[in-house]
């Protein structure tokens, strides 16, 4: 056993180093799957340990890929372009304005998609969209930060916005609607403080106004990609081209909505993501005529080989024993109160998340939740702070989550320059506040609403 604990120690720490380092920009699926090969190899993970495990990510991560397909057909639409040449029209100058609504780009995107989409799609359209407004790159800064911290964040009002939360879920046996019911509010107002107090952190390093655009965003995405002679939309007005966004807008939002009717009526939630991204698939074909095959060429399908493996890597250590010490150090505890439970459980996962990633972090917390025989509403409170810690209280350092890992590839790949120092500079401010201040209002929430 004792050599088994090793093995499954050293794999994870290793696993988490090389996606940390990210050597020759290698992809985070490859040392996490090496990792995980390793322990199934050991026999730290058994068969019957892997069909688990199958059961408890396979819905999460379909709904999840099947959300990220959609991202990427509105990317193809130029809806990206089009919400950006919106936000430019409606920022009339203002660098200030622009910040407010980069702020509601990110957190719509996140809600309407999920964080690692949002994160993948928008951060390119930002940064055309602030070099094309010829912002200086030292004033770029404030907008790419504090747009990825509330891309992230956001996934904390719905589950269904994020992998691991969707996992998570399922290892608790709550209900995304459930789920929903109880933390949107708190986490939502939260939120809200979050951006508010990064808006006094860096307000003084925003343009105060804008200079004029190089050029048309919008129009040069069509200009670009579209041949009139192939497509409808390249050739219709700029009117018209708003009306067809807002159609396809409207149709995530109610697809969207089924998936919480679905849980609701018991209905298995992938098979509505699904249905959605095959309509949006269907709707590209009919309009731009192209392909399917290019989706899924540029879609993400790393991400569940990623989720995969981490899960295999977490639940050998959980083999191992480590969840058993975490519920023997912490259950005394959580019997204290919900109050001092909620603050302790949530921080411990803030911690773990920003020494080894949220993935994992959610997934030990979780985990360890299940095994200390806890009511149902307990349980379930618990598990929305570990939530709160893993989606808001991980991005007190850049490495602390999947999407930010991205954001700094992305920004890397883009040749844009942004430090620790920089990040710091920010977070070291606002996370821990805007974490402890959300943690009390899921606490009162429950109180208020679901404690009778």
């Amino acid at each position: 056993m004792s050599f088994q604990i090793g093995v499954a120690s050293l794999v994870f720490l290793t696993t988490m180093l090389v996606i940390f380092w990210r050597p020759r920009g290698v992809n985070e699926a490859w040392p996490a799957s090496i990792g995980a090969v390793i322990i199934l190899l050991v026999g730290i993970v058994s068969l019957n340990d892997v069909i688990d495990i199958i059961s408890k990510i396979g819905g999460a991560s379909i709904t999840i890929m099947a959300t990220v397909v959609m991202a990427v057909i509105l990317e193809s639409f130029g809806f990206f372009n089009w919400a950006a040449a919106r936000i430019v029209i409606l920022s009339k100058g203002s660098g200030h304005r622009l910040y407010w609504y980069i702020q509601l780009l990110c957190f719509s995107m996140t809600l309407l998609f999920n964080n690692d989409g949002s994160i993948l799609i928008t951060t390119p359209i930002l940064i055309m969209l602030l070099k094309n407004m010829r912002i200086k790159p030292h004033e770029q800064i404030p907008y790419l930060l504090s747009g990825a911290l509330i891309a992230t964040a956001s996934s904390a009002p719905i589950g269904v916005s994020n992998l691991v939360n969707l996992i998570a879920l399922k290892i608790v046996d709550m209900s995304l609607w459930m789920h929903t019911a109880m933390i949107f509010v708190p986490a939502t107002l939260g939120l809200l403080f979050m951006s508010y107090l990064m808006y006094i952190v860096v307000q003084k390093k925003l343009p105060k106004t804008l200079p004029d655009s190089v050029l048309d965003i919008e129009e040069s995405f069509f200009i670009k990609n579209f041949h009139p002679l192939k497509t409808k939309i390249s050739v219709e007005t700029k009117r018209k081209r708003t009306k067809f966004m807002l159609k396809i807008l409207l149709f995530v939002f109610v697809i969207r909505s089924l998936l919480f009717v679905a849980s609701y009526v018991n209905i298995p939630i992938e098979m509505v993501a699904v249905f959605g991204s095959l309509v949006l698939l269907f709707w590209r074909w009919y309009h731009l005529r192209t392909n399917p095959v290019d989706i899924l060429k540029k879609t993400p399908w790393h991400i569940l080989i990623f989720a995969f493996s981490m899960y295999v890597i977490i639940y050998g250590l959980h083999n191992v024993g480590l969840t058993a010490l975490l519920v023997q150090m912490f259950e005394p505890i959580v019997n204290q109160g919900l109050f001092q439970a909620s603050f302790i459980m949530g921080g411990l996962v803030s911690v773990l998340s920003n020494l080894f990633n949220n993935h994992p972090a959610l997934m030990i917390g979780t985990i360890t939740l299940t095994k200390m025989g806890l009511d149902p509403i307990t349980l379930k409170t618990i598990y929305l702070a570990n939530i709160i810690g893993s989606d808001m209280g991980s991005l007190l350092l850049p490495i602390g989550t999947l999407a930010s890992l991205i954001w700094m590839h992305i920004l890397r790949k883009n040749k844009i320059k942004i430090t620790w120092k920089d990040y710091l500079s920010v977070t070291i401010i606002v996370i821990p506040i805007a974490t402890i201040v959300t943690l009390t209002l899921l606490y009162f929430w429950v109180q208020l609403v679901f404690a009778n």
